[in-house]
Order: structure tokens, then sequence, then C-alpha cells
């Protein structure tokens, strides 16, 4: 058993849980992150990519709106590397409400957010693909982010000033004592060790998790209503700019640009198990068609990869329990100590990644009430390690990195990430497995789904002795299986030649099914 000190021990690691170890640390707090898998794995990992304008909120929600226009200039600054300042158009088009344009327009005024007016030639010389049938377009300040670049981008600032990040730690326990957490018991997953953390304070940050996270110190009432959300990503970029359709949210209103992809999203359903979200063809066919309406041949590019995601809601009285699409998408903190005689213990719950630092300077905030202290938060004064230099993400940023290609073999050529890469990112965490590979390099998110790429890079490993052979061959296949999940929702046209394309030659020709395995367990 291994036995930490901590004031304040945080669970989740999404971006807010990432956000709110960030806040505690600059703040000179002494604190552990938990995080039953990798950084960003769950629902922050599981999302489009939007770094929001405003303008989704401006009609039904100004106070989230105003909130987005203040977080989303934040974000651009702090985490300057991983995000890209695309810009957004929110168009209606002939059917829609002719109303709603103007009572967006008098929304953006009231929320204090930029918001121009474009001429259907202006808006179609800037983005050609767009609808030609549109009647007005609207020009926002929308953004896209490389969610698990934001986030590790949180979690070095929060190492750098003294906090600790435990990942695939799983809590199995909170030691309650005299009505007041004590300490938090955890599982090392991958060491199969005990971790014991003293602590003060517990910041319940698990998202659409929050609920059994709270069951952990007796706590059986918080009413998080998982949301899930399937989106497909393109083997195109048909767009340079987010296109988000001028009604009321709607399933499959908005395209988004992600690198050399593009994004349609989103549905809405509720759903009971936040672990088993279902990715049915159905879905995907209808955001699909939906795209169609915004960006006409959409369903003509190549459907890439389909996944889920389950926004952590919090249950909304307002609406019907079932009717995720118009709950509140602002924050709520909840004080286990007032509400249920469990001092110490807090839920964050709601919000957006948009408002991810906002909601974490929130929850510190009331801790720091509680415990009769005042520290300031300070985390839109500081950015994160890599986004000194303020630049933002450009479309041709890894190209300019990857400029000596002659000295370092090239593995994955749809994401140009180099066998160096690899090797010195294994060396490193040595525990890791492709798919952390992956959330941090993109190694195998491009047209080939990891057909060549993910056997190139586990060769490359094995060469260097960053990996055993029958490590990497239980990698590989855990790899593909994952991938596997998000392509069988997309199998037709070119992505089913591809899918058919890569069986032939892991099957075939390296006869995957048969190389031997006996390494340790790839989580």
């Amino acid at each position: 058993m291994r036995r930490l000190t901590a004031e304040i021990v945080v669970v989740g690691g999404g971006a807010t849980g990432c956000g709110i170890v960030r806040d505690c640390a600059m703040r000179g707090f002494k604190a552990v992150l938990v995080e039953r898998g990798d950084i960003a794995q769950g629902t922050s990992g599981r999302f489009h990519g939007a770094v929001h304008s405003g303008g989704r909120y401006v009609v039904a929600d100004p106070g989230s709106a105003a909130e987005c226009v203040q977080e989303n200039s934040i974000i651009t600054r702090i985490h300057a590397d991983a995000v890209e300042t695309t810009g957004g158009f929110f168009i209606s088009v002939a059917g829609d409400d002719p109303e709603f344009p103007d009572r967006f327009v008098a929304g953006a005024k009231i929320a204090g957010m930029p918001c121009q007016e474009l001429s259907l030639a202006e808006a179609l010389r800037l983005e050609p693909r767009i609808n030609p049938c549109t009647e007005r377009v609207m020009s926002v300040h929308d953004a896209t982010v490389d969610v698990w670049k934001l986030c590790w981008g949180a979690v070095r600032s929060a190492q750098a000033h003294g906090a600790q990040v435990l990942t695939y730690t799983v809590l199995t326990g909170v030691e309650v004592v005299s009505g007041r957490v004590q300490a938090v018991r955890c599982l090392d997953r991958r060491r199969d060790e005990e971790v014991v953390i003293d602590c003060d304070f517990l910041i319940n940050a698990s998202g659409p998790w929050a609920g059994q996270v709270a069951r952990l110190a007796g706590v059986d009432d918080v009413a998080v209503v998982p949301g899930r959300g399937v989106m497909v990503a393109m083997g195109h970029r048909l767009v340079n700019r987010m296109v988000n359709h001028l009604v009321k949210p709607a399933d499959g209103d908005i395209v988004i640009p992600v690198h050399t992809t593009c994004v349609i999203g989103t549905t809405d359903i509720k759903v009971d198990q936040p672990d088993d979200l279902a990715i049915p063809r159905a879905e995907v066919q209808k955001m699909l068609d939906c795209a169609e309406l915004l960006v006409p041949g959409f369903r003509q590019a190549r459907a890439m990869h389909a996944w889920a995601g389950a926004r952590p809601l919090i249950k909304d009285a307002r609406v019907s329990e079932s009717d995720t699409r118009h709950m509140s998408r602002g924050m709520s903190v909840i004080d286990h100590g007032s509400r249920d005689g469990v001092a110490g213990l807090m839920t964050i719950g709601g919000g957006k990644l948009t408002t991810y630092r906002l909601m974490a300077r929130n929850v510190v905030d009331a801790v720091c009430r509680q415990l009769g202290q005042e520290r300031d938060c300070r985390t839109d004064q500081e950015a994160v390690p890599g986004s000194e230099s303020g630049r933002t993400y450009r479309l041709a940023s890894r190209l300019e990195t990857n400029q000596r290609r002659d000295a370092d073999q090239i593995v994955c050529e749809c994401e140009l990430v180099s066998a160096r890469t690899v090797v010195d990112f294994l060396d490193q965490n040595p525990d890791a497995s492709l798919d952390d590979l992956r959330r941090q390099t993109r190694l195998g998110m491009g047209l080939c789904q990891g057909g060549f790429c993910s056997w190139r890079a586990v060769g490359a490993a094995c060469q260097a002795e960053a990996m055993t052979p029958e490590r990497a061959v239980a990698a590989l296949r855990r790899f593909l299986a994952n991938r596997w999940i998000g392509l069988w929702p997309v199998l037709y046209g070119d992505q089913l030649k591809q899918t058919a394309l890569n069986h032939w030659i892991l099957v075939g020709t390296l006869d995957l099914d048969h190389l031997p395995q006996s390494g340790p367990t790839v989580l």
C-alpha cells in the first residue's frame, strides 16, 4: 500500500478536473488528481472540438453565452498551441424560422458577443461549400481545440506548480469520519497497488460518473443525467470555419474543422450508463443528413470514424428528465457539507469545455470560502507549458516541425508522427498503451485509421527496445480493437474499402491473429 497526503484531491481527469487541479496548485494548495484512465479519455475526449463563441446560447441562455465570450478569449490565450482560431458562421436556410436571426442578433448584444452579418456573396467567398440557399449569415469568433493537448497543458502546468497526477487510478472508497472527508482509497490499476490519500477536501469532477463517486461517500442524491451524443469525422476538411445552423440547438447543427478532418455533431439522447454508449447507425446517418443541409455534398466525402460521448447534465426541473437536448448547459457546484452533512466534499457538474477554467475557478473559490482563506485565482494570467509564445495552432504547424523527414522515419503520414516521437513517448511513459500515444500524437486518427501506422509504430518501438515483442502484440491488438468501435458504424463506401484493406494487411500479411502474446495486459 502507498500512502499520500494532500489538502485537496480531485477526482476526474477531464478538462474540468485538470483545470481544478491546476487552479488548486497555482493557489498554493497541495493537490492530487485521480483519474481511472488516461487524461481526457472520457467525456472531454469524446466531443466535437468546439470552443464556442457563445452563439449557441445567446437566445435561450444569455448567461452561458456571456461566459463563453469571456472564456473563449482566455482559452485562446492560455492554450494557444491547442486552439485554432477558425472563426464561425451561423447560417439560416430556406424553411428556417425567419424571426430567429433577429433574436440571435439581439441576444448577442446582450451577451456582449461580437457578431457581424455578412452578405451571402461574401460568405460564399470565404466558405464556398456552405449551402447556396443560405438566407442569412452571422460571423462569430468560434474556434476549435485539440482537447488532449489542452488537458495535458493544464496537467503539466499543475505539475509545474507542485500537483501530483495519478492516471489509471480508480477511486474505490471515501473515508468519512464524524461527518467530514478524511481520506480516499484508490487502486493503481497498472501496479495493482492500493493507494490511500489523506486529505481535507475531495472535489468530485467526474462528469457523468459524479453520482457513482458521490455514493462512495454515502451521498445518494447527485442527479446527473448523462446525455449521449454521436459525432462523425469525415476524411476531408470540407470547411475552414465552424458552420452552425442558425436555429435553436438541435441534432446535427454544427460542422467543425478539426486538424485535417471535419466533424458533424451531435445527437442528444438520455442514457442510463455513461460507460455503455451505443453508436447507432441510424444516428450516424441522421448526422450525415443534417450536414447536407449546411454543407451540400457532405455525404460524398468519406465518413472515417464515429464516436459517442456522454454530457454530464445536471437534472433540470424545467424539462422532462429524458429531454437532455433542452437541459441547461450551465454549471452547478454542490456543497455536500451544507446539503448532505458530508463536509469537505463538493461536486461540480454541467457546464461545457469552453467554460472549464471558469468552472474550476468557481469550485476552488468555494473551497477557499469554506477554509476562510483568500487565495486569488491566477489561471487566466499564465499560459500553460507550450503556449507561452501566444501563437495559435495552424494546419501547417506539424509540417513545420517535421521538415527533416529524411533524418527521422515518419510512421504515420496522415498526422506526421515520426518513429522518434513514438520511441521518446514510450521511453518517458513505459506503461503507456498505443491509445495513450494516440491521444497525445494523433497516431492512427487519419485516413488509414491505424491500418498502416499502428504496426509501423510498434515495429519502431521494438527496434528501439521501448517495447518487448510480446507487449507490442498485446498493445497492437488492443489499439485496433478500440479503433474498430468507431469504424463499424461507417462501414460503407470508401471506408469499407479501407477497412477491408487494413484487415488483409494485419490478418493476412502480418498474421496478427496467430502472433504470440505473453506480455502484460495493456490498459
